[in-house]
Formats: C-alpha cells, structure tokens, sequence
C-alpha cells in the first residue's frame, strides 16, 4: 500500500514516517492489514538534507498544499492512507488570514477530495487541535463532546476540517479519523510561529545552555503531550476500528496538564547537575491571549476505550528529548 505524509517533512511527519517504516504495514483502504510499499512525504519546503531512516521507499516532494492538480496527483493509488499533518499554525494563522484559509481550509479540501477519488475506502487521518475549543464559556475541562467554539482562525480551521471529515466519512467518501493534539513537547531545532512553542522551548533552549525568553506567565496552564506518544496515537488512531471511533470522528488525545511553572521545576528536576541556560521573563501579549484562550485541561475518554497511549508524566518527556536531541 502507499502512505501519504502531507507536512511529511516536518517535525512530527518525519517522525511518524518512520515510525510506519519500521512497522512496515498498515490496514489498508482493504480493511486487511498490507505491507508498505510506497511512502510520500509532502511538504511546502524540501529539507536542506534527507532526513536519515527513510528507506527506498521514501519520495519527498515539495508543493503547495492549495494545488488541487499537484495533490491529486500525490494522493493516488489503488490502496491508499494518508496522514494530513500540514497546516498553518496558531499565531501565524492570526497574523495572516488569507494564508490561513488557502492552505488549511483549501488544502484539507484538496486532500479529501483527491482521498475520495480513489478506489476503496482509504483511511485519512487528520490532525486537529485542542484549538477547537475556546470562549468564555469554555469548561475549566474539556472533553469530547464540549461544545465548540473557537476563538483563533487556526482553530476555526481545524473546526471545519473536522465536519467536513465527519460528512465525507458518512458519504462513504472515506474512512476518516481526526486527532485533536494538544500541545506537543519537547521539538527540537528552531522555534516556529505556533504560539504554543514556548512549551518547547522553555525545555530546549536552557537544555542547550542558551538564555530562554518566556513569553507568557509562569501560572499558563497547557495540555501537553510528548512526542512519542502522539506519534504512536496517530498510528493506533489510524489503526482502530472503524465502528469503534463512530459518528463523530474526531476526538481528543491524552495529555497533562501543566503550568509553565511546574515545566520549568521538571526540567531542573530531570537536568539534575546538568548546567541550564537561563529562563528569563519576555511577556508577549498576543502570544499570551492565544494561549489563555485554549483549554488548559483535556479528558480524552474515547481515546482511552480505543486503547490509545498515554504519557505517565512529565519526567518521562524531558528523558526522551534528551536521549532523542540533546545527548544524541
């Protein structure tokens, strides 16, 4: 069967793309687990070199996500699964609409579109975000079935694209899941336009010994998850049973919940007599506003009956980043 990675050449799509490599086969528009036999790896911008682990079967290509002829192209074949990773992320969709709306709205279009065209019933996983929800009746928890009302374009995006996975799926169109990921830690490389990056960096950059800015107050409160866990989440969410995800096929991810006060006592906890860079007060508004209007607390009980993982604790996410990047 052929994988499609759309943002294949990020962060986490390079990561789940080798995850997949080494599992080696999937369920398949079939219904039946098949082997791996083709994997594209879509992106906007090709990498400088060819990330390592990506075998033979690996193509990237570079495009853009809005050009319904090039992604229909790409999305094509007789057994067929994607994984839809690209998007504009939270403050760079605030910062500016139109991108927005072309890549993330006219890009998921694109990607079911091209899905629907194709024989069988392949299975698109999407990547939401906790972003769908939002507003000042929002629960001090939220859960699968808090109502949604988001308060940034980047979660009004993620909004749409998730009913327009629950019609195409009821259409018999495809087989459509959506991960609605919280906060994903610790990236490695350079800080993006998420304004949830902090959560990243304030480990990062003092693991690296270099000065950390924190744009926002040490009391914010996130819904995290490592790295790890969300890949393997994608993979299981892709692999779950059809009947078992139901009507509404988005649903939340596990994660903890932290401040941004106990990220930094878990990071000195687990540097032990590692030296720090140091964290630093930087207070950026817009950042701060974004952040204060998702939720800081998550439920993810569907998850937890399909039997997806889960992080134990803060801990075991600093020791992956630094055995993964900083020792590496």
């Amino acid at each position: 069967m052929k994988v499609v990675i759309t943002g294949g050449t990020g962060f986490l799509g390079t990561r789940l793309a080798r995850a997949i490599l080494e599992r080696g086969e999937l369920i398949g528009a079939s219904g039946t687990t098949e082997p791996i036999d083709e994997m594209i790896l879509f992106d906007a911008v090709i990498p400088p070199e060819r990330p390592d682990k990506l075998d033979k079967r690996v193509e990237i290509v570079t495009g853009d996500i809005s050009d319904h002829d090039l992604v229909s192209q790409l999305i094509k074949g007789d057994s067929l699964s994607v994984f839809h990773f690209a998007s504009v992320v939270s403050a760079g969709a605030e910062q500016d609409f139109d991108l927005a709306l072309k890549v993330n709205l006219h890009g998921g279009i694109n990607v079911l579109e091209a899905a629907r065209a194709q024989p069988g019933l392949p299975r698109v996983v999407f990547t939401s975000s906790l972003a769908v929800f939002g507003g000042s009746a929002m629960p001090d928890t939220v859960s699968d079935d808090t109502k949604i009302t988001p308060t940034t374009t980047y979660g009004m995006t993620k909004v749409v694209n998730e009913l327009l996975l629950n019609d195409y799926t009821r259409k018999g169109f495809i087989d459509g899941r959506g991960a609605r990921l919280p906060t994903v830690i610790i990236r490695p490389g350079k800080p993006n336009k998420a304004a949830s990056g902090f959560a990243s960096g304030v480990f990062r950059e003092p693991l690296s010994g270099i000065v950390y800015e924190l744009p926002v107050k040490e009391s914010t409160r996130m819904a995290v998850a490592g790295y790890r866990t969300i890949v393997d989440g994608v993979i299981a969410l892709h692999e779950a049973d059809s009947k078992a995800v139901g009507d509404d096929r988005s649903l939340n991810l596990p994660s903890i919940s932290l401040t941004v006060k106990e990220m930094i006592e878990g990071l000195k906890r687990v540097a032990g007599n590692r030296p720090l860079g140091e964290i630093v007060s930087a207070p950026d508004p817009a950042i701060q506003a974004i952040c204060d209007g998702w939720p800081g607390r998550e439920e993810a009980p569907r998850a937890h009956a399909l039997g997806l993982p889960a992080d134990n604790n803060l801990d075991s996410i600093i020791r992956a980043y630094i055995e993964d990047y900083a020792d590496a």
